[in-house]
């Protein structure tokens, strides 16, 4: 179900990306041929910047449909947990551009402050069409934003963010060209200027949140502890340890072990860590989740080393127990950090009863069978039900 509504999820961020980056697409292209036409027309070195500022834009809109194409391939043998991350890579470059346009930006203004007396009067045209750039990149930030929130894309937020820096780089061009009108030359190289250093903080906060998700950073404290709630919240999980998240794309892989009881079986253990993964899973910041089962915390108790392995205990009992005619119908070895502890079940006898098995135990050896099982206990039991002989089941599996 939570592989379904993931699916249902991505493809609706596909449809968001596709739709705002065309729309970002044919704004920018009209905008550019615009400024850059009225630009030469009326002598605005600024507003033909600016243009070209639109066609780095454009530029940085390619980027994301392609970006937004490669994140949505499934898993394969090269990507075994998809593809996520190109959208992160995509957030780099774009933070990096950002940078590279509000350098650019300051060098512009450095130059033009250089060489004021040889900048030629501009046509008032050039305000006009400074004033509708600058509406329509606001514009255009304010909805590719509100897209980009519903969908919780950190490559679309910052893709319009991008187009705010486009709004704030129209806003210099429009007080530069004001300024020239009415011979203030000197404020459009000093607003130019505080613009140039915004944008690059700002290509360079989205630039450095982008390399701490390719370096694998967690979630956030916030989420961790959601994640955490939802693991203690299943039946069975006594506690959790080792947790540990790292960003993939937008999404998140989550590692935890969880403590049970260490005396179930391990069928039952994997039962409450697929519960477990499966409450994790409903988080929708969740990618995929692995669940680690521990008897105990393996951050703080080990089992003694060099332990038996199961394959010498069941050598061990059988030998002991053929002594006396019997043989075991099950065994459970649980390793924990207070040593070895060994169920033995006997198969059912219908002549047997609690004086016969009472004196069968007097007569084994029992701390002579721990002594080289290396064990710390030892039980010993008996079925209740005899099993009949052709439906009787390998014993050590």
């Amino acid at each position: 179900m939570h592989s379904h509504a993931a699916e249902l999820e991505s493809a609706q961020k596909q449809a968001v990306a596709r739709k705002s980056t065309f729309v970002s697409v044919a704004l920018n292209l009209v905008l550019m041929c615009l400024q850059v036409a009225i630009g030469v027309f009326a002598h605005s070195q600024a507003l033909i910047a600016d243009g070209i500022h639109s066609l780095a834009d454009l530029i940085s809109d390619f980027i994301v449909l392609i970006a937004n194409r490669a994140s949505a391939e499934q898993p394969d043998a090269d990507h075994n947990y998809g593809h996520g991350r190109y959208e992160t890579v995509a957030s780099l470059f774009l933070g990096g551009l950002l940078v590279a346009v509000g350098i650019g930006m300051l060098w512009r203004a450095g130059t033009r402050l250089a060489n004021m007396d040889n900048i030629p009067a501009v046509h008032v045209s050039a305000l006009v069409v400074a004033v509708l750039v600058l509406v329509s990149k606001e514009s255009l930030f304010r909805y590719m934003l509100r897209q980009a929130q519903k969908v919780r894309s950190a490559m679309l937020i910052a893709n319009a963010w991008h187009a705010r820096s486009d709004a704030a780089s129209s806003l210099v061009v429009a007080v530069g060209i004001v300024g020239s009108l009415f011979g203030v030359r000197l404020l459009d190289p000093i607003a130019a200027a505080i613009v140039g250093f915004l944008v690059a903080r700002m290509g360079w906060v989205f630039g450095w949140d982008a390399l701490q998700d390719l370096s694998d950073r967690a979630l956030d404290e916030t989420a961790t502890a959601d994640i955490h709630k939802l693991l203690m919240a299943t039946a069975g999980v006594r506690d959790v340890h080792e947790l540990r998240t790292r960003k993939m794309g937008d999404l998140a892989l989550v590692d935890a072990h969880i403590l049970v009881d260490p005396l179930i079986s391990v069928s039952e253990g994997h039962y409450i860590a697929e519960s477990a993964r499966a409450r994790v899973m409903t988080d929708k910041r969740v990618l995929d989740a692995l669940i680690h089962v521990d008897p105990e915390n393996d951050a703080i108790a080990h089992p003694p080393a060099r332990l038996p392995t199961r394959v010498a205990v069941a050598a061990l009992v059988d030998a002991e127990l053929a002594k006396y005619g019997l043989r075991a119908a099950n065994l459970n070895v649980h390793y924990l950090s207070t040593g070895l502890d060994v169920d033995i079940t006997l198969s059912a006898d219908r002549l047997a009863d609690r004086e016969h098995d009472a004196d069968l135990v007097g007569r084994i050896d029992m701390d002579q069978l721990k002594a080289r099982l290396g064990a710390r206990n030892v039980t010993l039991q008996r079925q209740l039900v005899p099993v009949k002989a052709d439906a009787a089941s390998p014993r050590h599996a």
